[in-house]
């Protein structure tokens, strides 16, 4: 349980922060902007979330708690934790969250029109918002993929595979919001030359 009592420490004004594992960095570090970006994602969910009720809102709901966990995981280095930090062993995303992702994917696609176009972003408000959203998991993932990558570096693999599948929930469900009323946007290529 986290409890938070004051909310600024000053510890930041040098423009660092800690990372889970007790290490300070750099605020436009890597990893910062990696966990940052996942934030401003489950902000965007947020208010996409606010315009939907039932089961939408319940699959939003979840995937704003699968970010935290997220946030968690890349705040704490995968390399470089022995066992144990602060008594208890680092939040990772998991095999399960990813496969209830894929599920949800399966479950909505299977009622929805093949596609014959590019979706463009928008419809309803909700789905605009899920579309934006979206787009802001796929920066995240190329974050995270960066930092993956980068030298010293580790991020958990089911961190990339959580992060990669979100966008295509995203955007299965963007879809499943818009069919209710006929909303998708279909792009018409050179429609406009």
């Amino acid at each position: 349980m986290v409890k938070l009592t004051k909310i600024y420490t000053r510890g930041g004004d040098r423009g660092e922060t800690s990372l889970g594992d007790g290490r300070r960095v750099a605020k436009d570090d890597l990893r910062v902007a990696a966990y940052g970006t996942v934030d401003e994602a489950s902000a965007a969910i947020g208010i996409a979330r606010a315009q939907l009720s039932g089961v939408p809102e319940d699959m939003l709901a979840r995937i704003q708690d699968d970010l935290f966990d997220l946030g968690a995981d890349l705040c704490v280095p995968e390399r470089g934790i022995k066992g144990e930090s602060h008594g208890k062993a680092p939040l990772r995303v998991t095999a399960r969250q990813v496969e209830r992702l894929e599920s949800e994917i399966d479950h909505m696609n299977a009622s929805l029109e093949p596609l014959n176009s590019f979706i463009l972003p928008g419809g309803t408000p909700a789905a605009a918002h899920l579309h934006l959203a979206r787009t802001i998991v796929r920066r995240a993932e190329r974050l995270i993929v960066r930092l993956a990558r980068t030298g010293g570096e580790s991020v958990s693999p089911q961190a990339i595979r959580y992060i990669n599948r979100l966008s295509d929930h995203l955007f299965v469900l963007a879809r499943h919001v818009n069919d209710e009323d006929g909303s998708d946007i279909l792009w018409r290529p050179g429609a406009n030359r």
